[in-house]
């Protein structure tokens, strides 16, 4: 072997008859099956191979090349395992000429096959499938930086190399589980097919640049139990293919869909360290559309909408398992975004949610997709990333007549309010004696938070006066109510801000004192335990030590002579509650005055501490609990009807007497009524009335319209001056030349 490969190296022309004898030796050996020779033959082959390095070695690859395919075909193992070892070691030798006349397709499609094996004895099998394994892997080195070969990349070849790869990976993932313990097994079962699978699929898809990664991805959206092995940059061109195979499995079964949410689910971990990219948006529209679908499905009972005989019937808890999977999927792709852009799939995700009064399933779980985006929310400009278009509407979801709908709001709430990690602190309603125990994080709040509470301080304070008003809160809605008032104590309060937080408090008491509003006994006293519990907080954030004894002796008297107006009295699992709460000691009730008077003391505005919180109802409150769209349309007929035209007379002023004011008392109950027969009887109309009655009754409204607006023109403009003066006309008066131009006609089609 020495001399030949010293007379091979000092005259490489000879190479190609060398190769050419060896091959032809190794054919004969072959048929004649003297395995020892071809074994020989190999060997020989392969040392020359390593060895020689000359522009002239082409040739004699080609008779390598033939030898291994030889072995390759045979049918017995060792010759198979033989040939591609020789493969191997050939695909790792880089060749100083490139070959313009090679072909590797033979390759590819055998040691596809091999990695397949159904050999009967497992031993044997198993390193069959190892040996194509390592096949694919030899095959893909030597091409992937040969711009003359035929392109590995290409879906013919992917559509071989891919699959088999997953199918080595699925096959070890049953076998690894049968295992006792990893700890046990010895160095040669470490080196299972499904590790040496990982390995080469790793490197398969870390060499693949832009414009192949599609063609990689394709084939492995029909194996949905697989680990993403890509690089970060190419993430969102997988998360296309995989939004992609999502939408056209629409139609399938909630556990396949379901496995390709989960796989999405690992692409968003490895999109953190990338970019989602342009993919943003397509991303939680995808998402969200099979969503709505599946709540659709679970709604319908079926596929198609239909309960016909042969429908698919689906599986409600299957759907439902679906759906938490996509809601999850939705917040691991929030978590990857900036700041900037959270904001804006928060507002995407809003538009989707179907106004109150419509679908209440498909609001909860767009909501908790909200709660999902929202968590970890962080921002210094909180004015810019949560507009009005996204905080309004928020808002008047908070407002529902429904517990789960209210309680999401107000999740959503405290993930947007809560940028110092405060929230868990405040997690159970309690009284604190003192609550340096919390470690609160408080810093000074900036410009910008106090533009956002001059802005949305109010509303915010409203919407949790109302929040508990409603009969259907439990202890979970109040420990979020004052998870609020808390985090907006810490984290958004100014002096001022401070006053109407303490003012909403004392109301929150007025409220629970008041029977006017049909809270039940429990809601009253947890109103009162909401309410202790918050002035118990901020009097010692105020650090007054007025405040602070005031209201830690009416704490102190609760505690004697009504425990059930504390949290701790009321807030269990069967709390004592009083029979009724007609007569409550003024000792036990936090007092306005004394308030107003300690902290008066202090520099707070005196005349805003003595002044009651009113909250300002307005239509919002309406629309927010309307049943229907017909609700909507009387709201905005009422609202037209007041201010049109129709009247042309002013009514006098109605001289107001106490007669007057009796009689309104008197029929108000007769007058609602009559109000709501009147809406009810316009919703009707627009509802029932044809098109062309509905049509001459708006041209009817237009024309006088345009009526009213002639007159108003004739009082506030004069005609232009006439370059010729006045005439006189027929009747003594004076008449303008020119046409005003309000009284100049122009066609219908250029009026709008």
């Amino acid at each position: 072997m020495e001399k030949l490969t010293f007379y091979a190296l000092s005259a490489p022309e000879k190479l190609d008859r060398i190769g050419a004898y060896l091959s032809e030796r190794l054919s004969r050996d072959v048929a004649r099956h003297r395995y020892g020779y071809v074994c020989i033959a190999m060997e020989a082959l392969d040392q020359l191979l390593m060895a020689c390095h000359c522009q002239s070695i082409n040739l004699f690859v080609e008779s390598f090349l033939k030898m291994v395919r030889k072995l390759l075909e045979s049918d017995k193992p060792n010759l198979q395992i033989l040939g591609t070892n020789s493969f191997v070691k050939f695909a790792n030798i880089e060749e100083d000429t490139p070959s313009y006349h090679r072909s590797y397709d033979f390759f590819v499609s055998r040691f596809s096959e091999m990695c397949h094996s159904n050999y009967e004895d497992p031993d044997i099998r198993t390193k069959i499938r190892m040996a194509g394994i390592k096949g694919l892997q030899g095959v893909v080195r030597k091409t992937v930086n040969d711009e003359l070969q035929a392109n590995i990349w290409d879906p013919q070849h992917m559509d071989k190399i891919v699959p088999s790869l997953l199918f080595n990976l699925q096959s070890g993932e049953r076998t690894e589980s049968r295992s006792p313990s990893p700890l046990q097994a010895s160095e040669k079962e470490k080196e299972s097919p499904a590790e040496l699978t990982e390995r080469c699929f790793r490197e398969l898809l870390g060499r693949a640049a832009y414009g192949n990664i599609k063609n990689a991805v394709s084939p492995v959206l029909i194996f949905l139990h697989f680990s993403l092995m890509f690089q970060s940059q190419h993430s969102h061109l997988v998360i296309q293919q995989l939004l992609g195979h999502l939408d056209a499995n629409s139609k399938n079964s909630a556990k396949v869909r379901a496995g390709i949410v989960e796989v999405l689910l690992e692409a968003a971990a490895i999109a953190a360290s990338g970019s989602v990219g342009p993919t943003v948006l397509e991303v939680f529209n995808t998402l969200l559309r099979q969503l709505r679908l599946s709540v659709d499905y679970e709604l319908t009972g079926s596929y198609d909408g239909s309960t016909n005989i042969g429908t698919r019937i689906i599986k409600a808890h299957e759907e439902r398992q679906l759906q938490e999977a996509v809601i999850r999927t939705i917040g691991s792709f929030a978590n990857t975004l900036p700041t900037y852009q959270r904001s804006e799939v928060m507002l995407f995700i809003m538009g989707k949610i179907p106004v109150p009064g419509g679908t209440r399933m498909i609001q909860i779980m767009l909501l908790k997709s909200l709660v999902q985006v929202t968590t970890g929310f962080q921002t210094t400009n909180m004015l810019t990333a949560l507009p009005d278009t996204f905080l309004d509407p928020l808002l008047s979801f908070s407002l529902i007549n429904h517990s789960e709908v209210r309680l999401l709001v107000l999740q959503i709430l405290l993930s947007l309010i809560d940028r110092h990690d405060n929230r868990p602190k405040f997690s159970k309603i309690r009284i604190i004696s003192d609550i340096s125990v919390l470690k609160l994080k408080v810093d000074k709040c900036s410009r910008q938070d106090n533009l956002f509470m001059k802005k949305h301080g109010q509303h915010l304070c409203r919407h949790i006066y109302l929040g508990c008003k409603e009969l259907n809160s439990d202890q979970q809605h109040y420990e979020t109510l004052y998870a609020l008032l808390g985090l907006l104590s810490v984290e958004l309060a100014n002096e001022e801000v401070v006053v109407d937080l303490i003012r909403l408090a004392l109301a929150l008491q007025d409220l629970a004192l008041s029977t006017d509003e049909g809270l039940t006994i429990y809601n009253r006293c947890a109103v009162h335990a909401l309410s202790a519990a918050y002035l118990n907080l901020i009097c010692q954030l105020t650090t007054v030590p007025a405040f602070c004894q005031h209201i830690h002796e009416v704490i102190e008297a609760r505690q004697k002579e009504g425990p059930y107006l504390l949290p701790e009295g009321v807030f269990l699992e069967h709390p004592k509650l009083p029979p009724s709460l007609e007569k409550v000691e003024s000792g036990v009730l936090f007092l306005q005055s004394k308030i107003a008077e300690v902290l008066g003391g202090s520099g707070y505005n005196t005349d805003r501490l003595a002044t009651p919180y009113v909250p300002q109802y307005t239509d919002e409150d309406r629309l927010s609990k309307r049943k229907s769209i017909g609700e909507t349309i009387s709201l905005q007929v009422e609202v037209e009807s007041r201010n049109s035209p129709e009247k042309e007379e002013r009514t006098p002023a109605e001289e107001i007497t106490f007669e007057t004011l009796k009689s309104a008392i008197v029929d108000s109950a007769g007058m609602e009524e009559q109000e709501r027969e009147r809406r009810r009887q316009v919703v009707e109309k627009f509802q029932k009335a044809p098109f062309e009655e509905i049509a001459a009754h708006c041209g009817a409204r237009a024309t006088m319209l345009q009526n009213k607006l002639n007159q108003i023109f004739e009082i506030t403009i004069r005609p232009p001056p006439s370059p010729s003066g006045t005439i006189s006309s027929g009747y003594g008066q004076s008449q303008s030349r020119s046409v005003p131009i309000y009284e100049m006609k122009f066609p219908d089609l250029c009026v709008y």
